[in-house]
């Protein structure tokens, strides 16, 4: 049985942070803005995301901080 993880997945920061959304690559993050921006482009409101919560937000390679 396969496991679903996180919804969004951020990759660790080299250049910039690949960011995934449902299996879906969505681009490079730079900024903490990036990331919010393809979550509304993904139809996320922004306001309901927990970026801390690992149960909607895989950060590897280092939390919302590191960019």
């Amino acid at each position: 049985m396969r496991t679903e993880g996180p919804p969004v997945v951020v990759e660790p920061p080299v250049d910039g942070r690949r960011v995934v959304i449902r299996g879906d690559y969505f681009g490079t993050a730079h900024s903490l803005a990036d990331l919010l921006r393809f979550l509304w482009l993904a139809g996320y409101d922004a306001g309901t995301v927990s970026l801390t919560d690992p149960g909607q937000v895989e950060w590897r390679g280092g939390g919302p901080e590191a960019w």
